[in-house]
C-alpha cells in the first residue's frame, strides 16, 4: 500500500495544492517530539526536493528549537475528501529568519505578514505515500482570521514582546534563535495569506 520516491512527482505536487492543511514533525536529539498542524496559504514547493513553508508567531517555536540541534523534518498531508491518501516528505530543514539574507527571496513566493516569524526550507530526501483508508471524510469551510486580528491588535512591537516572552525558548529550554530578531519590520500587509 505504501510507495516511497526519491522526490515529488506532478501527482503529489497538485495533492499538495489541493491540501488545506498539513503537519509538520520535528524533534532534537533529546527531548519532546512536535507535531504541528499548519493552515493558510503558507507552504510553496519550489522543486522536486525542496520547498519553503512560513511559519507564523504561535504558542511555541518547537522547530526552530529543534532544527538548531538537528535539522530534521517531516511534513505530512492528508486527504480529508474525495479519494484517501497520506503524503509524507522526510528531510532536512533550515531557519530563515527575517535578518536572514533569503528572507526576501522567501517573501515574494510566500508574502510575510505581520505574524510572520520564520521561513523554513526543506531539502527532501523522501517521499512517501500511503493508503489514509483510515482517516476520516471533513469537509473544508473557509480559513479562520483569528491569528490575523490578534497580530494586527498587538503590532510589531507585542509581537516582538511576545516573542521574548513566549518564543525564546523550547517546551524543553533549548533556544530557539527568535530573540537575535529585530522588531518584525518586514510587513508588507497584514492581510496576507493569514
Amino acid at each position: 500500500m505504501a510507495q516511497r520516491y526519491s522526490e515529488l512527482i506532478d501527482a503529489h505536487i497538485r495533492f499538495i495544492e489541493a491540501q488545506k492543511i498539513f503537519f509538520t514533525g520535528s524533534a532534537a536529539s533529546e527531548g519532546r517530539v512536535n507535531v504541528s498542524p499548519k493552515g493558510h496559504d503558507s507552504l510553496s514547493v519550489l522543486s522536486p526536493n525542496q520547498l519553503v513553508w512560513l511559519n507564523f508567531t504561535g504558542s511555541g517555536n518547537e522547530t526552530a528549537a529543534h532544527l538548531l540541534d538537528c535539522n530534521r523534518m517531516t511534513l505530512m498531508w492528508c486527504a480529508f475528501e474525495r479519494k484517501p491518501q497520506i503524503l509524507r516528505v522526510y528531510g532536512s530543514a533550515e531557519a530563515v529568519h527575517p535578518r536572514d539574507e533569503r528572507w526576501e527571496e522567501f517573501a515574494e513566493i510566500i508574502p510575510a505578514s505581520l505574524g510572520a516569524r520564520q521561513y523554513f526550507l526543506v531539502n527532501i530526501d523522501l517521499v512517501q505515500t500511503s493508503c489514509g483508508y483510515a482517516v476520516p471524510l471533513f469537509e473544508y469551510q473557509e480559513d479562520r482570521d483569528v491569528l490575523t486580528r490578534w497580530t494586527d491588535k498587538r503590532g510589531p512591537d507585542g509581537i516582538r514582546e511576545y516573542w521574548e516572552q513566549e518564543n525564546a525558548t523550547s517546551l524543553d529550554g533549548a533556544p530557539t534563535g527568535i530573540v537575535a530578531l529585530e522588531a518584525p519590520t518586514h510587513v508588507r500587509s497584514s492581510r496576507n495569506r493569514q
